[in-house]
């Protein structure tokens, strides 16, 4: 395992991450499909005995069972081995999930992270995909900091689904980290967001590589999602398009990166703006394809090229 730095935090992390959205289980409809805690736990440590440092989570997944898995790890292992990030700003406790950034309901989503982790401090705190109007208005930065000045969280950063969010998100002080989309299919972020992030310093953490699972080659497009996995509501035409577009990459496998879910990983990893890459892991076999990926070569300099090109073309799809 590789390791870089995260930003301005000084961080050393592992440039792939445990994504930890799927091992909350789908019980409220929410995630990737059934799960096995044990199996969870068992892919948890394996990711650890890989040499993952980095563990992602949110209090959303699971309404909190993602956190509660990986609490169980933390009081098995060194603390300070682990670095771990979560979210807030899905309120789930009235059962059903609302967007609540109030400074009061900050404070006690962190009280209940930090029981559910058996933690009493949190690396990395991040603003769960807040709106832009929000970013722009500032204040909810206030509590960050006052949660970072008394200890319970060491930095803070911001989730965000648009480049634009992201950049007047590091105008704020503390900012350190950005999570964004990126992959084979979403690239967009790299043209302005990530110069902007390297020239402060900005922790890039690059979540979905794997495109929710479409870059692993295991699905085509009259693939379907049951109930209760959040890819159950995508558009047909959405997931057909996607699962053509993958094809279109196997011939850039080769014999060293032989399949989808490393060239997809390794494109991600090849951008030096980024920090870290979480891939969803939920299952033993997933980590051990997932993580072995670090010890491979970054993609080429043509190799990038030619995947830029078809970007632009839009697969040839």
């Amino acid at each position: 395992m590789k390791y870089r730095t995260l930003g301005k935090t000084g961080l050393r992390v592992s440039e792939l991450g445990f994504g930890s959205w799927a091992i909350g289980g789908n019980a409220y409809g929410n995630s990737y499909g059934p799960t096995d805690d044990q199996e969870s736990l068992q892919a948890l440590i394996a990711a650890i005995n890989q040499g993952c440092n980095f563990i992602d989570t949110a209090d959303v997944y699971g309404y909190g069972h993602s956190e509660k898995l990986i609490g169980e790890i933390v009081s098995r292992v060194d603390r300070k081995s682990l670095i771990l990030a979560t979210k807030v700003g899905g309120d789930f406790y009235s059962g059903r999930v609302i967007m609540n950034f109030s400074a009061d309901y900050i404070r006690f989503a962190i009280s209940q992270s930090l029981k559910r982790l058996k933690t009493d401090y949190i690396d990395l705190y991040q603003l769960h995909n807040p709106s832009l109007e929000l970013i722009k208005d500032g204040e909810v930065f206030e509590v960050m900091r006052e949660l970072q000045a008394e200890g319970k969280i060491r930095y803070f950063g911001v989730t965000i689904d648009d480049p634009v969010e992201g950049i007047e998100a590091i105008r704020w002080k503390g900012v350190d980290t950005l999570q964004v989309v990126y992959n084979l299919f979403e690239q967009d972020a790299s043209d302005e967001l990530f110069k902007i992030a390297e020239e402060r310093n900005i922790g890039l953490i690059a979540r979905e590589p794997l495109a929710n699972g479409l870059l692993t080659g295991k699905y085509n497009e009259n693939s379907y999602f049951p109930f209760g996995d959040i890819r159950h509501a995508w558009p047909v035409s959405f997931i057909s398009h996607r699962a053509r577009a993958a094809q279109k990459l196997t011939p850039l496998l080769s014999d060293e990166i032989d399949t989808l879910v490393k060239l997809s990983l390794k494109f991600a990893m090849s951008d030096t703006a980024i920090s870290t890459v979480i891939p969803g892991c939920k299952t033993i076999g997933q980590v051990m394809e997932n993580f072995s990926s670090s010890d491979l070569r970054y993609l080429f300099e043509d190799e990038l090229s030619l995947i830029s090109q078809l970007y632009k073309r839009r697969f040839n799809v």
